[in-house]
């Protein structure tokens, strides 16, 4: 069985569901969210847990055989940042600490696109060093500092860690209002303030938790990061002309992440070009709020 923590958020949902379709049976942890995606229900087992609770997690490896371990639990960071790094660095330790006692074969954890920013090489590739700059986000600083926590912590134990640059993710589950994603917007509204060639790194959200799924039962993987997104840019125009929809002529594209890594040790390819997955997210949102 494998664990994925925050499995009812965007992400943590279509990891689950590509690891059912995989064949896994899949329990899932839930917090603040506990509505169960109609594409998961009754086909989930699903654990409410504060993953700040050492002592309760712990007592998930009692009720389940846990073979592998995808964490992608998290919280939003409200005005004091102390407090939002302390719970969410009091999760992953708790998950690692789990994963040791466990003694599970891998264990998968959220890093982000964002801990590239500096880097002026496009795409964006594992190989590169992360630079010391200003990160305009907490979400973005968190990310980065778990990448060496969780493979310092994992060395030695027998435990894989697997770190998870995700790039731009959306689709069923997303956030509206998330700051990370105007697209959202553009498909709710059709209209938008963004430039018809400004874009960048994009990934629809069943193609992410398929990418995450095969990564955490890859028989073998050669390394322990990977990029996860589409590994191509796409433009907002492009999301636009799918709607039926223009925009302003001109703008930028920023960078992407280079998915090289990823498709060499999994065979992973996307699934949904930009018309699929538009429609495909306008068809859930006929019967689902987000």
């Amino acid at each position: 069985m494998i664990l994925v923590t925050g499995g009812l958020g965007m992400i943590g949902a279509h990891t689950a569901r590509a690891l059912l379709h995989l064949g896994h049976d899949v329990v899932v942890t839930a917090h603040r969210r506990v509505e169960v995606p109609s594409f998961l229900e009754g086909r989930v087992t699903v654990e409410r847990l504060d993953v700040t609770d050492r002592d309760a997690f712990l007592a998930l490896g009692s009720r389940h055989d846990i073979s592998d371990i995808v964490h992608l639990a998290g919280s939003i960071p409200g005005d004091d940042p102390v407090e939002f790094f302390r719970t969410d660095t009091a999760g992953l330790l708790n998950a690692l600490d789990a994963a040791r006692a466990w003694g599970v074969r891998r264990f998968a954890v959220a890093s982000s696109l964002g801990v590239y920013i500096g880097r002026p090489e496009v795409p964006w590739t594992e190989d590169l060093s992360l630079p010391s700059v200003a990160l305009p986000h907490l979400i973005i600083a968190y990310k980065k500092a778990v990448e060496p926590l969780t493979t310092h912590s994992l060395a030695g134990s027998g435990v894989q860690p697997v770190v998870l640059r995700i790039g731009t993710i959306w689709g069923p589950l997303v956030d509206p209002q998330s700051p990370f994603c105007p697209i959202p917007s553009l498909v709710n509204t059709a209209t938008s303030q963004m430039h018809a060639d400004d874009g960048g790194d994009v990934c629809y959200a069943p193609d992410a938790g398929r990418a995450i799924a095969l990564l955490t039962t890859a028989p073998t993987l050669n390394h322990e990061v990977y990029n996860v997104s589409s590994g191509r840019p796409f433009t907002y125009g492009e999301f636009a002309s799918a709607l039926g929809a223009t925009l302003q002529p001109g703008g930028s594209s920023g960078p992407y992440l280079d998915i090289s890594r990823l498709t060499a040790d999994t065979g992973f390819k996307p699934e949904f070009d930009v018309p699929a997955s538009v429609a495909d997210y306008l068809k859930w949102r006929e019967t689902n709020p987000r």
